[in-house]
């Protein structure tokens, strides 16, 4: 079809009966791969790289399967990719690359039956692609080659480096994979074998990621010679122009290439740690700052996932704060947050960033912010002045606060506020200036507000000169809600805000009303029975359809919720984790028998241990045993376990992760240094109307 003309080629396009082909997406009638086809062939060397992406989208490369569309387009595709008069090329070889792959895990019943007869034909036409003139179409084909030997041949006579390295990449995939023939195993090795000494630094890297899939030992015995190449002066501006790996359309950067090659050594952190360092150590130049970047980048990535990396991890960052790289310094103090406490001995000098303005393009915020919050994290009051309009600053902004999904990013205030309760007087002032301007702004970010109302809840009674303005949020339609509970997190000394609340009650659903009625108890403004049977209420009988209702926020009543027992007993048998949880606290506070509620709470602590993710009943499981002293021996082992594993103990990929972890392990230890295991009575939240100390206080 190569051979026909562009007119032949769209009424033979045309004589296809597109209309009775099936498409893998209901959505994409095949008669759009006909006007895409048609497009091409029209436009012939005018064709960009825009008029293929409507192929790439309608063949469903990503789908379930292979459809009889994309069977019947192949011909055509091919047609056009070896057309040199064809515009786009190589990105019409990268379709056929993909199409030519079916998704692992594809059922056999959902490939076309016509498509191995199609790639019959379609592969004696694609093999010149190898060898086409121009690299990129070359680059493009490498994974069309049907077998090692035409890829051995490509190597061989091959001498443009952007199309060597992925040869040599598609060569150790080949050598790697189960089965493959020995011999052919044996001619690849030798290949790679004689690029690891290559003078070429460039290739020598090439072949270690080639070779990795075959000697997972090798990147350690190449440690010193991939840190020489990577730091090789003369080779720092031609990685962007010849590491092509993967699917990637454009080459790597060398910081990119650092990245990948650390992953090498991810099976062992103190390898790659070893690595990282030796890296940093020799790339410690203004011109190297790509290099730093790719090592901080790792480094977080470590922090995020172990404990145990956090000493070798520390004086790289300290030693980064200086670098004339913004990029670099934004990205040390980051990392100097994330450590906290255990970075006090740099917090002089991040004390000196705090006027640092330097960005980076793709990460939110500046130097000075990310230093801000490692000196809060260390509790230096260094941070406190201006740290609220600092941390609401860019919410003010154009782009409201946005910010990409890449990491370091700015932590949320509500991240870095709650833990600063202790200089509440300090930073109140500027929190309330700060929600009395949203309360009169009608385009204020709503998240900003709801971060600021997170931290007034977590501060509980520290927070009652901001009542104001939390009273004035009951009346705001999107905060309500939250305001409401920084309430109740207040106690009875919020009592004068019960008419807002009561406001609040006539203007919502009737759904919300126990619960607000749950707060007016809380503020010390309720009918103890009304609130108590409007909180019980929700909670459904055995044999009655619904659900567990607010079983958490019945505990607050302790004893006199005991007319609902039966109902938290219910509770019990939920298929939700947290629910049965909750229950199982809300029936000791109700009973006083901790041998009512401890068998799920010990269920709840060993599903955890066994690798569960319930990290938010977790920590109130853990809350309640520190509160009522009674760890069971099982329990204790369990507990011990977990806190001698090396991950953490959150699900979070990002600062957040540090933060979970340590708040758990901290309740862990406040576990595992109870004296002993006994009874306990009922215990209810500090501060609510029927609280009473544990009897093993």
């Amino acid at each position: 079809m190569a051979e026909l003309s562009a007119e032949r080629a769209v009424e033979a396009l045309d004589a296809m009966p597109w209309d009775r082909l099936e498409s893998l997406d209901p959505a994409v009638p095949p008669k759009e791969v006909r006007r895409a086809l048609r497009q091409l062939f029209r436009k012939g060397p005018e064709a960009t790289e825009d008029d293929c992406w409507a192929l790439f989208d309608n063949l469903a490369i990503w789908g379930p399967g292979v459809s009889p569309a994309a069977t019947a387009a192949l011909p055509f595709v091919v047609a056009l990719a070896t057309d040199p008069r064809t515009g786009a090329r190589a990105t019409l070889v990268e379709l056929l690359a993909s199409l030519f792959e079916v998704p692992e895990g594809t059922s056999p019943e959902s490939v076309d039956a016509g498509r191995p007869e199609a790639w019959r034909h379609a592969q004696r036409a694609v093999r010149p692609l190898l060898a086409d003139p121009d690299p990129a179409v070359r680059r493009a084909a490498v994974p069309l080659a049907d077998g090692p030997a035409r890829l051995l041949e490509r190597w061989r006579t091959e001498r443009d480096l952007s199309v060597r390295l992925p040869v040599l990449f598609a060569l150790g995939r080949l050598a790697a994979a189960p089965g493959a023939d020995a011999t052919t195993v044996a001619e690849i090795r030798a290949v790679l074998d004689a690029s690891l000494h290559d003078p070429d630094p460039v290739l020598r890297v090439a072949a270690v990621h080639a070779y990795a899939g075959l000697d997972s030992d090798l990147p350690v015995r190449a440690l010193d010679a991939l840190v020489e190449a990577l730091t090789d002066p003369t080779a720092r501006s031609r990685w962007e122009t010849v590491w092509y790996q993967g699917d990637n359309d454009y080459a790597c950067y060398r910081e990119a290439v650092a990245f990948r090659t650390a992953g090498l050594f991810d099976d062992t952190a103190a390898q790659e740690l070893g690595f990282l360092t030796r890296l940093f150590a020799a790339a410690d130049r203004p011109e190297d700052g790509d290099l730093l970047r790719s090592v901080l980048d790792r480094c977080l990535l470590l922090l995020v996932s172990r404990r145990s990396v956090e000493p070798a991890v520390l004086p790289s960052a300290g030693a980064a704060l200086s670098h004339p790289d913004p990029s670099v310094r934004l990205r040390a103090a980051h990392l100097l947050g994330m450590l906290g406490p255990r970075a006090t001995a740099y917090a002089d000098r991040l004390a000196g960033l705090l006027d640092d303005s330097g960005v980076e393009e793709y990460n939110e915020g500046t130097v000075g912010d990310h230093a801000g919050w490692a000196l809060t994290r260390m509790d230096d009051p260094r941070a406190l002045p201006g740290l609220v309009d600092r941390l609401c600053a860019p919410f003010r902004g154009p782009d409201g606060g946005s910010y990409g999904s890449g990491d370091p990013r700015r932590p949320e205030i509500a991240d870095v506020l709650t833990p600063l309760r202790a200089h509440a007087d300090t930073l109140l002032p500027s929190i309330r200036e700060e929600l009395h301007r949203d309360l009169n702004d009608p385009d204020a970010p709503h998240v900003l507000t709801a971060d600021l109302l997170v931290t007034l809840k977590a501060w509980e009674t520290d927070a009652l000169p901001a009542l104001p303005e939390v009273t004035a949020y009951v009346h705001d339609r999107f905060r309500r809600s939250d305001a409401a509970d920084v309430l109740a997190a207040m106690g009875p000394a919020a009592a004068s805000a019960a008419p807002a609340v009561r406001e609040h009650m006539a203007l919502d659903p009737p759904g919300i009303s126990p619960w607000l009625h749950w707060v007016l108890w809380r503020i010390g403004d309720a009918d103890p029975a009304e609130a108590l049977r409007a909180v019980g209420e929700t909670l459904s009988v055995e044999g009655e359809e619904g659900g567990s209702g607010m079983v958490g926020p019945l505990a607050d009543f302790g004893a006199e919720a005991a007319p609902y027992t039966d109902r938290v007993r219910h509770a019990l048998t939920s298929r939700h984790g947290w629910t049965r949880t909750d229950a199982a606290i809300t029936l000791w506070s109700i009973t006083g028998d901790p041998g009512l509620a401890l068998p799920r709470l010990e269920e709840e602590i060993l599903e955890f241990t066994a690798g569960g993710e319930w990290y938010g009943s977790f920590a109130r499981t853990l809350r309640t045993l520190v509160r009522c002293r009674t760890p069971t021996p099982a329990v204790t082992a369990a507990l011990r376990l977990l806190r001698a594993q090396d991950h953490r103990l959150s699900p979070h990929t990002d600062y957040r992760a540090i933060l979970q972890d340590e708040e758990l392990r901290a309740l862990i230890d406040e576990v595992l240094a109870l004296p002993r295991a006994c009874g306990a009575t009922a215990s209810h939240p500090a501060g609510s109307p029927s609280a009473t100390p544990c009897s093993c206080s």
